[in-house]
């Protein structure tokens, strides 16, 4: 047999090595987001909770081994050769969809980019033997490709969406119905009980149906709980919410317990279910070679032993269980909670991460008429009574987590429920769908998307769900593509192929690197030490200004230069200077109640500071992202004569910002006056420099899209300087004032 399939198969161990870190990495916030996000325990806790979660749940993920054998495609038409092409093409295609949404910035799902990476790796195999033989024809596909297990797959990742939206929408709203937000009294009295349901479904699906088929559970005892099923589950929740009672009279917070063990069941259930997603082909890739061995065949030998029951190799499990437990807790990206869906779910107001759309805007309208309708219609008691159990908790939630441990054991529980059911059933439901929808659907419930938020929410959610389904149509085309290379190129194909792959996990690896330190310091609260706010809001100013100043005059020599990959990295770069901004000013309440006691006269000013930087860095932006098209659609350069004003009041605006920086760095602010008279000099130097703009326009002595740049650069010149000048006036009084207290 070739020596080629020998480096696949290490090719293939690499890849899934890869893709557990990379999985785990990505995936953790499904598990961990409710824990972390209600401050249920501290992140040791949490993590070690999941962890355990993890190794059980690799060890009893074998059933699910058999989607990527023999789920979308029927293994005993297939040669070796097919299947080996085929599950290298899978792989392949994964590591450049993740390249790709990644540089994106798009959210993807490893269960559906498995599923439609298989599909299509397959279509491509089937279609090259069909144009092969002459007896086979395109209606002869449905002989190679699972078509009923395909759909059937697809159509529960599909409907897992809606199932898990409504199902988390529906359990939260009889929660909050029953224990209000302000729960603590009523929890005293029934939280023992409502905490023992939680832990008889944690413990039914995620024990009795996630551990059915790993052997650990006698079968005897499985046969006599089905047969007893409505008795056990009572026996059951008598029993946690017996011991729920007695842990609650010594004190013991059960929520917390409960949240925990909810953890633990969808960690579980994680490993369970998307273990597959990341060494299910791999493994496939081995099996076969040594289905191949064993037998003594060669490459044309078909491969129908694919299509027998997985037995289970503990050692990979074992070992893919301990890669995903170690990245779990070395990872820096699995040490912070997920921000998009808790901002999405968050109770509170705050800087929205989506804008608004015609769409979303049509569902609000949509929402707010149905309510009219029921104001109108139903009883008004009824109206006053539920209005009652969902009016928010006048105290402040515990240690200023972003929901509750009610909604957050919701979360978990329900999620829990589906996921593990799902992989009992052996379908590949994606945990990301799941944990996700049924957190929106329980924040829909709990009335955290209001009048002032809930447009923009519902866009994000738009934003992430069409995200997935763009994953599933290209890493169908993806994989339809590579597979097909590796088919057409064999040996040559395959190196060529492996080296890009190589190549592109290094990019990402050295690219997630250099982001997660950008992003650390860009979202660093700076109000997070209430001693340090006056300093921290200092330095904050100082480094906006710094960079301001230093895109502004890389801009302009970048834009003459037609330096396009400089200019790409400078739109970044203000991009994320407004970014931060104009999240300050959502802050603007925090901050001001850490200003101690006598803060009118110092929070006036303040606000005015955070505005102005808003403004300020709002002006660059609209500087930096018409300078980048200009020249990345190859627009014709400045002429002699603007590039000669652009010049002068680069050099003018360089002068006013240094006169700012060191008045910030020194809190010497004497030369307030003299930034005043350089500011008007150059107002007037911009005036002169349209005025002559103008006659060069009139006389078409310069092309229309340069001088729209030219002109749009003038004006934005103008309001980020007088912004500038206005900030360090009421940064100014900011520091007096605060002297003064």
């Amino acid at each position: 047999m070739s020596g080629i399939y020998i480096f696949i198969l290490v090719v293939l161990v690499i890849l899934a090595i890869s893709g557990l870190t990379v999985g785990v990495t990505n995936d953790a916030v499904n598990f961990l987001n409710s824990a972390i996000g209600s401050k249920a325990a501290p992140r040791k806790v949490i993590l070690s909770v999941a962890a355990v979660g993890i190794m059980i749940g690799a060890l009893t993920s074998s059933g699910m081994m058999e989607v990527a054998r023999s789920g979308v495609f029927h293994p005993e038409v297939f040669t070796f050769n097919d299947v080996m092409m085929l599950f290298l093409g899978v792989m392949f295609a994964n590591v450049i969809l993740l390249d790709l949404f990644n540089s994106l910035g798009m959210p993807t799902s490893t269960t559906v980019s498995l599923v439609f990476g298989l599909l299509g790796a397959a279509i491509a195999v089937a279609s090259i033997r069909i144009s092969n033989d002459p007896t086979l024809t395109i209606s002869s596909l449905s002989q190679f490709i699972n078509s009923g297990k395909a759909l059937a797959i697809v159509g529960g990742i599909l409907a897992s969406v809606a199932i898990a939206f409504v199902s988390g929408t529906i359990v939260m709203f009889i929660s909050r119905l029953v224990f209000t937000f302000d729960y603590e009294k009523l929890f005293r009295k029934f939280g023992s009980l409502w905490c023992g349901i939680a832990f008889t479904v944690i413990i039914y699906f995620a024990l009795f149906k996630g551990l059915k088929n790993s052997g650990i559970i006698s079968p005897d005892f499985y046969t006599l709980v089905e047969n007893n099923l409505g008795l056990s589950i009572l026996a059951t929740w008598a029993a946690c919410s017996a011991l729920m009672f007695l842990l609650q009279r010594v004190g013991v917070n059960i929520l917390k317990i409960t949240i925990l063990a909810g953890t633990f069941s969808l960690a579980l259930a994680f490993a369970g279910n998307d273990l597959v997603n990341f060494i299910g082909v791999p493994i496939a890739g081995i099996d076969s070679y040594n289905i191949i061995r064993s037998m003594g065949g060669g490459e044309d030998t078909l491969m129908g032993m694919l299509n027998e029951p997985v037995k289970a190799n503990y050692l990979y499990l074992v070992a893919a269980g301990v890669i995903m437990v170690v990245t779990l807790f070395t990872s820096k990206k699995t040490q912070k909670v997920s921000e998009t869906e808790i901002n999405l779910a968050s109770q509170d107001e705050g800087p929205e991460r989506f804008g608004s759309t015609a769409v979303s805007r049509a569902i609000v309208r949509a929402a707010m008429n149905m309510n009219n309708w029921y104001v109108r219609n139903a009883p008004e008691k009824m109206q006053k009574a539920i209005n009652k159990r969902f009016m928010p908790s006048k105290v402040s939630r515990e240690n200023k987590a972003n929901f509750d441990m009610v909604r957050a054991s919701v979360n978990l529980t329900t999620a829990s429920i589906l996921i593990v059911l799902a992989t009992s059933l052996k379908l590949p439901l994606s945990t990301t769908y799941v944990t996700f929808m049924v957190a929106m659907g329980s924040s829909l419930a709990d009335k955290a998307w209001g009048r002032e938020s809930a447009v923009y929410r519902i866009t994000g959610v738009f934003t992430v769900i069409s995200g997935w389904f763009l994953t599933a149509l290209i890493a169908f085309l993806i994989a339809l593509v590579v597979t097909y290379l590796l088919m057409w190129g064999g040996t040559i194909s395959i190196i060529l192929i492996t080296l890009l792959c190589g190549f592109l996990l290094f990019r990402d690896t050295i690219r997630k690197k250099k982001n997660t330190g950008n992003e650390a310091k860009a979202q660093e609260n700076i109000f997070s030490n209430e001693e340090n706010v006056v300093p921290a809001l200092i330095a904050e100013i100082s480094h906006t200004m710094e960079e301001t100043t230093n895109i502004y005059k890389q801009t302009i020599e970048a834009t003459l230069a037609e330096d396009r990959a400089q200019l790409r990295s400078l739109v970044r770069r203000a991009n994320n200077l407004f970014y931060v901004a104009r999240e300050r000013k959502y802050e603007v309440m925090p901050a001001i109640q850490k200003l101690e006691k006598n803060y009118i006269n110092t929070g006036h000013y303040y606000v005015q500071v955070v505005d102005y930087m808003s403004e300020m860095t709002k002006s660059l932006v609209h500087i930096t992202r018409p300078c980048f098209e200009h020249i990345d659609n190859n627009h014709r350069g400045m002429s002699e004569e603007q590039v000669e004003d652009l010049l002068r009041i680069n050099k003018e605006v360089s002068q006013i910002y240094s006169s700012i920086n060191n008045m910030l760095k020194t809190n010497e602010f004497g030369d307030l006056d003299e930034v005043l008279t350089m500011r008007d000099n150059l107002f007037e130097m911009i005036a002169d420099a349209i005025k002559n703009q103008l006659r060069r326009i009139k006389t078409k002595a310069t092309s229309t899209k340069a001088s729209m740049l030219y002109l749009t650069i003038l004006n934005e010149t103008k309001t980020m300087v007088l912004q500038s000048r206005n900030l360090i006036k009421s940064q100014k009084y900011f520091i007096e004032s605060q002297k003064e207290e």
